[in-house]
């Protein structure tokens, strides 16, 4: 019997394996974040500073608007880096506090919801970080935030702010095309 077919099919599966896991833990490039846009549905950002994000008005043209920050985040924020689901409004935000301290997290407008845990990845992600989060709604999405010294850490599963008006357009999906 040849055994010649079976012995590429296990290495081809290998390879294919070690691959499927290696390449979500590689640093950010070009192939791995192909991947995690196709595979895990999940494309992510690093900005130095607030300036260099996507504002919401002019999203479409510096950048995907899901890449676009919160209004509560401070313009003197900086190594912004956002991690988004590509086919919804989930995302996961962290940030360097300026001068500017973070006047929240707040939630004057009625009863927070409940919001699940942070449902993407991210290796700069720390895995204690609904420790201590509260809500924040004073955006079109409720976020649960973390504050950490001078590093913010948010993120939002697309739940409505209580009182927020969510935007009329479709969700802010991203390309896989557009990544950085």
């Amino acid at each position: 019997m040849n055994r010649r077919p079976l012995v590429i099919v296990a290495a081809a599966a290998g390879v294919l394996t070690t691959a499927a896991l290696a390449l979500p833990h590689l640093p950010p490039n070009p192939l791995s974040e192909s991947f995690n846009a196709s595979v895990f549905k999940e494309q992510g950002k690093h900005f130095a500073t607030a300036a260099d994000a996507p504002a919401r008005g002019d999203a479409p043209v510096r950048g995907n608007r899901a890449f676009a920050l919160p209004s509560w985040v401070p313009k003197d924020a900086t190594d912004i880096r956002v991690r988004v689901r590509t086919d919804g409004r989930a995302r996961l935000i962290r940030f360097t506090l300026g001068a500017t301290p973070l006047d929240g997290p707040q939630c004057a407008t009625g009863t927070p919801h409940k919001v699940r845990g942070p449902g993407l990845n991210a290796r700069w992600w720390p895995g204690d970080a609904r420790d201590g989060a509260r809500p924040e709604c004073r955006d079109h999405y409720q976020y649960q935030v973390a504050v950490r010294g001078k590093r913010v850490y948010a993120w939002t599963d697309g739940t409505p702010s209580p009182g927020g008006l969510i935007p009329q357009q479709s969700a802010p999906v991203v390309r896989a095309s557009a990544q950085r």
